[in-house]
């Protein structure tokens, strides 16, 4: 019998999540993909894998799993409590699960995705190279629940020779480096966006961070043809508040995007909890 990881609570929304499928935005469809890429290759470091294996990211918590094939696990992202077999471990480490063991992740304390990646990967079926869930198109494997089974590969290396790695520190006001345009000429205050603070609304999700804040005013509310969207872009609807999307954002949109944050800071948003502050940081508007 194959390895699996048989999930026994699934928590608010926990998605098998890889690097993504970037390149098919011209067929309408998203990259998807892990919202913190950092943690999810920590974690498929510490065990082993490439860093494209897929992992599962796990939104809030709690989450518990038993798997059925002795090997090694890591919990990264988020800081939730881990513990395996019954027994506290580490985060951000390589720790080592015996047959029938249960693996569980409590509720993050800090941070808002936490990444468990198993020796060998997860291999569900692939979907256009890539075994990501798109929330949004509903590619790739379903939003996961009690009693699913996932498969696990056969572990290609040894687990890394570390007792714990570094990562950055969760929580704290938020800056988001961003590259103007290519609408912010539509607006008459543009300007206001790398000027105010914002705060993320409760209805953000993998598509997107929805923001509240100082709300920017269109020069002209004329209607705009469809064009395509980036992954980041700062789009702003008819209210004025601002959305930055993520992963799973639609690949085309009909509302002007003011800027675009740099795809080295997203991490940052996909830490970030409702009601966290943001602030964006550019040069001179063009």
């Amino acid at each position: 019998m194959s390895a699996e990881l048989r999930v026994e609570v699934a928590g608010p929304l926990t998605t098998v999540q890889d690097l993504g499928r970037p390149g098919f935005a011209h067929l309408g469809v998203a990259r998807s993909g892990a919202l913190d890429r950092p943690a999810l290759e920590l974690g498929n470091r510490l065990v082993g894998n490439p860093p494209g294996a897929a992992g599962l990211e796990i939104t809030l918590g709690p989450f518990a799993a038993v798997a059925t094939r002795a090997g090694t696990v890591a919990l990264t992202g988020a800081a939730a409590s881990l513990r395996v077999g019954g027994r506290p471990a580490p985060l951000n480490a390589p720790v080592p699960v015996r047959a029938g063991d249960r693996i569980e992740v409590g509720r993050a304390v800090s941070g808002l995705r936490a990444y468990l990646t198993v020796g060998g990967g997860l291999t569900p079926d692939p979907v256009l190279g890539s075994r990501s869930t798109d929330t949004l198109s509903l590619l790739g494997p379903p939003v996961l629940r009690a009693g699913d089974r996932l498969p696990i590969g056969v572990p290609g290396r040894a687990p890394a020779p570390v007792d714990l790695a570094p990562r950055a520190a969760l929580g704290g006001p938020i800056v988001l480096r961003i590259t103007w345009g290519p609408r912010a000429d539509l607006f008459t205050d543009a300007g206001r966006l790398g000027a105010g603070e914002y705060r993320i609304r409760g209805e953000s999700n993998r598509v997107g961070t929805r923001l509240d804040g100082p709300a920017l005013t269109r020069a002209d509310a004329g209607e705009l043809p469809s064009e395509g969207m980036v992954l980041g872009a700062v789009q702003v609807p008819a209210d004025g508040r601002p959305l930055v999307f993520l992963a799973d954002h639609p690949t085309t949109g009909g509302y002007p995007v003011v800027a675009v944050v740099h795809a080295a800071d997203l991490p940052l948003l996909a830490q970030a909890r409702p009601g966290d502050s943001v602030r964006f940081r550019g040069g001179p508007q063009q």
